[in-house]
C-alpha cells in the first residue's frame, strides 16, 4: 500500500484539445480556444486565428523545459493531461490529493475576457468547469476542482459558485486585482455577494499568481537586450511580488473584517516575502493611525493574515528552514505546479521537502504537507489514514 505523505495544493491539467469545440453550439466552434499545429508540427492554442501559447508549454516536467517544451500532448508527461495517469503519478509520489487549477482560460479565467461576448464568454467558463468536474471524477477524493469565474458578472459568478460548489469543487479562483478589467476594488460592496456565497460553501478563494492583467508579456526591449530566458525569469518573480501587492490590498481592504470565516489563498507565489509584507503593513497600519479613520480594521494586518490566508511554498529553502514562525505554521501549505514549468517533479519533491523542512519537528511538518490542506480543502483521507 503506498505511504501517502502530501496534499498538493497547486497543480494544473493540460486542457483536452476539443474542451471547447466539442462542447459549445456550432456557431461559436471558430471563435472558441482550440488546438491546431504549426509548419512545424508544433501544436498551439489558438484564439480565432490568433496563437495563444504551445500546448506544450504548460507541461514540460519531465520531459522538456521552456526553451524546449513538448511538441504536443504526445510528448508530455501523461500526467498532465489524461487523469489515470495523473493519479499513478501521485502514488509513485505518495501524494494522496492534487488541487487542480487551469491553463489556457488564465490564471485568474481572464483569457475569455478576449471573446467580447458576455453570453459565449460565461459559457466558456461553466465548459470548463464541467469538463474539469468530469475529469476530477477518476478519483474525487484526490482530484479536488476549483471554479473559474466569469468575473465580470458578480451575479453570474456567485450563480457559477453555487452551481460548482453542488458538483463537489472545493474552492474558487479570482483575480487578485479586478480593477486591472475595470472591475470595482477587492473592498468594493459590489463583490459582497461573492463574499457571502465563499462562506456559504466554505470555500477557500485563490489568488493564483498571474490572475491579473497578463496582455503586456514579455518586454520586447529587455527580449533584445536580456535574452528570452533571462527576461521570462525577471516576470516570473514579478508575478511573486504582483501577489504580495494584491495581499496588501486584500489585508487593507476591510473584507476581511467584514467577513471574519471566509478564506484566501496566494497560490504559486512563494512565503519568503510575507514576514517583510506583514512587518510593513503593521507598522506603517500603526504609524499611520489607520483605526482612527477606519473603525471596521480592529486588528492588526498581520492578524487578519494569522486568522484567514494562506501562503503556498514550493521551491524555497530559506523560508521552510527559518521564517515558518514568521509566517505561522497554520498558514502554509505545500505545492508542487506539476507540470509546469516551474514545479516540483519527481525525486526533487522530496529532496527539496527533505532539504527545506529537515529540521522540523514531526508536527510541524504533517501541518504544512498534509494537515492545514486537508482541513481547508475537506480532503477525503485514505482509509488507512
Amino acid at each position: 500500500m503506498t505511504e501517502y505523505t502530501i496534499i498538493d495544493v497547486d497543480t494544473h491539467v493540460s486542457e483536452a484539445a476539443d474542451l471547447w469545440t466539442s462542447r459549445v453550439p456550432a456557431r461559436w466552434r471558430d471563435a472558441v480556444p482550440r488546438v491546431g499545429t504549426d509548419k512545424r508540427g508544433i501544436a498551439y492554442w489558438y484564439l480565432g486565428e490568433r496563437p495563444m501559447a504551445k500546448v506544450g508549454l504548460a507541461a514540460t516536467a519531465g520531459v522538456g523545459s521552456m526553451k524546449s517544451p513538448p511538441r504536443g500532448y504526445d510528448d508530455m508527461h501523461p500526467g498532465a493531461w489524461d487523469a489515470d495517469a495523473r493519479l499513478a503519478y501521485m502514488d509513485e509520489m505518495g501524494i494522496w490529493a492534487m488541487v487542480l487549477y487551469p491553463n489556457v482560460g488564465g490564471f485568474g479565467n481572464q483569457a475569455f475576457l478576449q471573446l467580447g461576448d458576455p453570453e459565449l464568454m460565461l459559457t466558456c467558463v461553466q465548459v470548463y468547469n464541467d469538463w474539469q468536474t468530469e475529469w476530477a471524477s477518476a478519483d474525487p477524493r484526490r482530484l479536488l476542482p476549483v471554479t473559474s469565474l466569469p468575473f465580470w458578472d458578480v451575479t453570474a459568478a456567485v450563480a457559477e459558485v453555487r452551481r460548482c460548489a453542488a458538483l463537489g469543487h472545493k474552492g474558487i479562483l479570482f483575480t487578485g486585482e479586478p480593477q486591472a478589467f475595470v472591475q470595482p476594488v477587492l473592498g468594493d460592496p459590489h463583490w459582497n455577494p461573492l463574499w457571502e456565497v465563499a462562506c456559504e460553501f466554505d470555500l477557500p478563494i485563490s489568488f493564483h499568481i498571474g490572475s491579473g492583467n497578463m496582455e503586456g508579456g514579455l518586454n520586447r526591449d529587455k527580449l533584445r537586450l536580456y535574452g528570452k530566458m533571462a527576461t521570462f525569469t525577471e516576470l516570473s518573480v514579478e508575478f511573486f511580488m504582483r501577489n504580495g501587492i494584491q495581499l496588501t490590498d486584500l489585508l487593507m481592504s476591510g473584507v476581511l473584517a467584514r467577513y471574519p470565516a471566509i478564506k484566501f489563498v496566494s497560490v504559486e507565489s512563494g512565503i519568503g516575502w510575507i514576514p517583510f509584507l506583514l512587518e510593513a503593513l503593521d507598522y506603517q497600519f500603526e504609524g499611520n493611525q489607520v483605526s482612527s479613520e477606519r473603525a471596521d480594521l480592529d486588528r492588526l494586518p498581520s492578524e487578519y493574515f494569522a486568522r484567514n490566508v494562506f501562503g503556498c511554498y514550493w521551491f524555497e529553502q530559506v523560508a521552510p528552514r527559518r521564517l515558518i514562525d514568521k509566517v505561522g505554521v497554520d498558514n502554509i501549505l505545500f505545492e508542487t505546479d506539476f507540470p509546469h514549468p516551474t514545479s516540483l517533479f519527481g525525486e526533487e519533491v522530496h529532496a527539496r521537502i527533505a532539504s527545506g523542512l529537515g529540521e522540523c519537528d514531526a508536527d510541524t511538518r504533517r501541518k504544512i504537507l498534509w494537515d492545514n490542506a486537508a482541513r481547508l480543502y475537506k480532503v477525503e483521507l485514505p482509509p488507512a489514514a
